[in-house]
C-alpha cells in the first residue's frame, strides 16, 4: 500500500517507491539527495509544528520540508 511520509510518525520505517506526478520541481533535488526508489528509512522526529520532517537513510540524516516530503511515495515497513 502506497501512503505519503505525512502518514508515518516518528520511529517507523519505510521504503520509496516513487515521486507524486505533479512533483516535478522537487523530484531532481531530492532524487540528488539520495531519495530514490528503493531506499529504505526511518522517521527521526517531526518538528512540533510538523514542519519540516526528519528521517535517517543511508547513514546520514536529512531534513525534508513538507511540501518537499508530500512528493514522496513511500511504503510502510
Amino acid at each position: 500500500m502506497v501512503i505519503s511520509l505525512k502518514n508515518l510518525a516518528a520511529g517507523d520505517s519505510g521504503k520509496i517507491v516513487g515521486f507524486e506526478p505533479l512533483g516535478k520541481a522537487y523530484r531532481k533535488r531530492l532524487l540528488a539527495m539520495g531519495l530514490t526508489p528503493g531506499t529504505e528509512f526511518r522517521v527521526t522526529r517531526f518538528a512540533p509544528m510538523g514542519d519540516p520532517v526528519e528521517i535517517k537513510l543511508r547513514g546520514f540524516s536529512l531534513t525534508l520540508r513538507k511540501d518537499e516530503a508530500a512528493i514522496l511515495l513511500i511504503e510502510k515497513l
